[in-house]
């Protein structure tokens, strides 16, 4: 793939002149030592992770790249971020608000006569005798509602609808252990994180490292140059960011059936390989790169937004 992250760079080897036999020879100890407590030390902080049901992520931003947190709970369990501050103080947003409340205001419907007062009369009556006869479909969608409140859904660390992103893992760690108000200060592992995380502990496994920096540039480069790993990570972190930090446009815009979604869907068959993957390739060529390029700007746009940069 393209994704510079998995670029590799061979040196070739040169042949080393050979010890002269007067003199010793240097063991280097410290190597098979340092390897081996820099393994010990990323297989404690990943069980820390594992344990708290807690993990680290990496961004990478036009922006810049910064470290945050992420965990997923059952929906039950978790408060919505508050985004009343936030949208507030997004004229565009608040303008939106105002005209939604004044066609409200609009709705408000005035009886000239008495006829068709009657007609309003029955039609009560019936949507009445139909609210009581979907009493069983209301049942069901008790049901169908206690499910989505079992499904696992993200969780950032987040504060107030906007998304923490921090430049070093020390200040990220600061943080946690400040006692600040955020989003993640629900879950039940919260205090045991604050009191064992350290700055080495902040090392995201690379399904965790997302380069949204990349994104709009790779589709701009045309079909034969996409990366697909790349791609896909993207639509999985915007739909994560996008639902936590309750960005609607950004999930319709990844919603089942758009053009995104298509374009997600056609690269990971291309991924799987086989059939599957020729047919991926060929609902690729049906994808528009400029829709695309144009859609993903407009993603990365509505999320870096929302970022809160803490040095």
């Amino acid at each position: 793939m393209g994704n510079p992250k998995h670029t590799e760079v061979s040196v070739a080897r040169q042949s080393s002149p050979r010890p002269d036999a007067d003199e010793p020879e240097l063991d280097d100890a410290s190597g098979p030592a340092e390897s081996d407590t820099g393994t010990a030390s990323a297989e404690a902080a990943r069980a820390l992770w594992d344990e708290l049901r807690i993990d680290p992520v990496e961004i990478a931003l036009p922006s810049g790249t910064g470290y945050t947190l992420r965990a997923y709970r059952p929906a039950r369990e978790l408060t919505p971020t508050d985004v009343t501050e936030r949208d507030q103080d997004d004229p565009f947003l608040a303008r939106r608000q105002v005209v939604e409340a004044e066609d409200a205001d609009d709705e408000a419907v005035v009886i000239l006569d008495e006829d068709v007062a009657q007609e309003f009369a029955e039609s009560d009556e019936e949507e009445a005798k139909a609210r009581r006869g979907d009493s069983a479909d209301d049942e069901d969608s008790d049901v169908a509602e206690e499910d989505a409140g079992d499904e696992e859904v993200p969780v950032f660390l987040s504060h107030r609808g906007r998304l923490l992103l921090f430049k070093t893992p020390e200040s990220l760690v600061s943080f946690v252990r400040s006692g600040a108000p955020n989003d993640l200060s629900q879950l039940d592992s919260w205090n045991e994180l604050s009191e064992r995380v350290e700055p080495a502990d902040i090392a995201p496994l690379d399904e965790d490292i997302y380069e949204l920096d990349l994104v709009v540039e790779n589709l701009r480069g045309g079909r034969d140059t996409w990366d697909s790993t790349l791609l896909v990570e993207a639509g999985e972190v915007a739909r994560d960011v996008a639902y936590a930090l309750r960005l609607p446009a950004v999930l319709d815009m990844l919603s089942a059936g758009s053009s995104l979604d298509d374009l997600d869907e056609a690269l990971r068959a291309t991924m799987n390989g086989g059939v599957g993957g020729f047919l991926g390739r060929r609902r690729l060529k049906k994808i528009g790169a400029q829709t695309a390029s144009l859609g993903w700007r407009t993603i990365v746009g509505k999320i870096s937004a929302v970022v809160d940069w803490r040095d």
